[in-house]
């Protein structure tokens, strides 16, 4: 006598949490077919897709408009909710620029001048770059100001830092040391290292996030590559890290996958899926 085959298992997340750089998108700024034939798979059986990056929403909204992406994401840090089908935030959070000056003038006092460079608020919000400061590839032009005063002429996302002598290790660590009752501090890729609102992290947007969705922490695998993921891993039920990602991230994920060129998230969707 035959038997009907068993039921396929059901996916067991009702949210998919994908950092953007080094995670979904390839070195060229890409998303696979693969990776998006199993974020769709992952949507058919019941899960959302939700983005969860340290970019602002000026320079992730291409990216999501190319996706045909137009669900919630997660931008700045956790410091903006944005409906990519609306165009429209739905929360934003600053950063007080009077300790955030306070905090540059405590680190620089401990490590000497610092090259800085700053993210506006608002969906049009630019990025400004100072004297000295060496910007990634892939990203879109940012403006330059000369004068620090410029710095703080109109509200901020964040501060970037950078110095000529320490890693972005290095630099992050002191940052915390000398000035982190004052601001939060991230590495979030080579480069970056970053002042935020006091508490902020990508797991504050996160939260909000799956708040309006109906979704609880215990029903989230969230995936990412640097330090800056670390909250959105302790949020979510899994954390899962590529293998291109920063030990310290690695460290404290529930798994490692494939990396971004090698598509690592539909390598685990599809395990997932059966």
């Amino acid at each position: 006598m035959s038997h009907p085959a068993p039921p396929a298992p059901a996916f067991p997340y009702r949210l998919v949490a994908t950092d953007l750089d080094g995670t979904l998108l390839r070195p060229d700024d890409t998303v696979s077919e693969r990776t998006r034939a199993a974020i769709a798979a992952a949507g058919a059986a019941g899960a959302a897709h939700i983005i969860v990056t340290g970019r602002a929403v000026p320079w992730t909204r291409h990216i999501l408009d190319d996706l045909g992406y137009d669900g919630l994401a997660v931008c700045g840090q956790g410091a903006q909710v944005y409906h990519a089908g609306e165009h429209r935030l739905l929360t934003s959070v600053t950063l007080d620029r009077q300790l955030a000056g306070l905090a540059l003038s405590k680190i620089e006092a401990e490590i000497g001048p610092l090259a800085l460079a700053a993210s506006r608020d608002g969906l049009d919000g630019k990025v400004i770059v100072g004297p000295g400061y060496r910007e990634g590839e892939g990203h879109l032009p940012a403006d330059p100001f000369t004068d620090v005063a410029e710095l703080w002429a109109a509200p901020l996302n964040k501060v970037y830092i950078q110095h000529p002598g320490l890693s972005d290790d290095q630099l992050a660590e002191v940052a915390r040391t000398v000035a982190g009752d004052l601001v939060g501090v991230t590495m979030a890729g080579e480069g970056i290292v970053e002042l935020l609102p006091l508490g902020l992290s990508k797991a504050t947007g996160l939260s909000i996030a799956a708040r309006r969705l109906g979704v609880k922490p215990a029903e989230t695998i969230a995936f990412g590559d640097m330090p800056n993921d670390i909250p959105m891993f302790a949020w979510a039920a899994h954390g899962v890290a590529m293998s291109n990602a920063h030990e310290s991230l690695k460290a404290v994920a529930d798994e490692v996958t494939a990396s971004n060129e090698d598509d690592g998230i539909a390598v685990v969707l599809e395990r997932l899926l059966g």
